[in-house]
């Protein structure tokens, strides 16, 4: 087959945060697929250009359209926010492919990665993923609610910085203060808690917190909570906000 498919990160925001790579992808491409979101972020289509977008519930459904399309010869990109890694449409690429038409294993199908929310998140804050962490969507669209819970005991037991992702919604109002709970249990009530929202683009704002004073209820989609490990440290500076980091050695130098 003659066909590509590429599946990109456009980033948190904007355009500042989109890779050269991903750039050309786009522009090299005669058909873009997407949620509607995703597309309306990028420029006016050329006329050798068409696109597809779709509903974010229906990443499958999306992911065969683009295959399909790829099947005909033509130069499909499929576009994400963030990286198409994490939580995004990469997977979902490949699992149509696993199971889908046989030929389209044959098609030339790459990855071209992107700025994650958690990594422009993290940054504004300074360097609260310095150690190990995990991500963690509270989305219980597409996995169940006991999975995450048991994923986030988890991750609080084993003393990971955690990025999670998607902590509410219209429908999902009441998760992440569950999620803040179930924490409580297994982390100290100091532990570091940030809440980032609209990473990455003019209109970013960070809150630093603990996590027995932290409210769920300033969460929304465009929300990036990070959650500190026991190493996680604040560096106070005056009448400026803290920088936040964890350290990468268990034991934090004097200086």
């Amino acid at each position: 087959m003659t066909g590509t498919l590429t599946v990109v990160g456009l980033g948190p925001s904007g355009t500042d945060f989109t890779t050269p790579s991903v750039l050309k992808a786009l522009e090299e491409a005669t058909d873009v697929v997407g949620y509607f979101t995703y597309v309306d972020r990028l420029p006016p289509a050329g006329p050798h250009q068409r696109r597809h977008a779709s509903d974010n519930r229906v990443e499958i459904e999306r992911a065969r359209v683009a295959l399909s399309l790829a099947a005909e010869g033509r130069r499909v990109v499929v576009v994400s926010g963030g990286d198409p890694g994490v939580f995004a449409m990469a997977a979902a690429v490949f699992e149509a492919l696993e199971y889908g038409e046989p030929g389209w294993r044959a098609l030339d199908v790459r990855v071209e990665p992107g700025i994650t929310a958690m990594l422009a998140a993290a940054a504004l804050a300074g360097a609260p993923l310095g150690g190990d962490f995990c991500a963690i969507s509270l989305s219980d669209n597409l996995k169940s609610w006991a999975t995450i819970e048991r994923r986030l005991t988890a991750a609080a037991e084993g003393d990971f910085a955690i990025a999670i992702y998607n902590p509410a919604s219209r429908a999902r109002p009441e998760q992440l203060g569950r999620a803040f709970d179930l924490l409580r249990r297994c982390k100290p009530a100091e532990t570091v808690v940030l809440f980032v929202r609209a990473a990455g683009s003019s209109e970013a704002a960070l809150d630093i917190t603990t996590l027995g004073a932290a409210d769920h209820t300033k969460a929304d989609m465009r929300t990036l909570i990070i959650v500190g490990s026991s190493q996680t440290r604040l560096i106070e500076r005056a009448d400026q906000t803290p920088w936040v980091y964890t350290p990468r050695s268990e034991q934090v130098r004097a200086s």
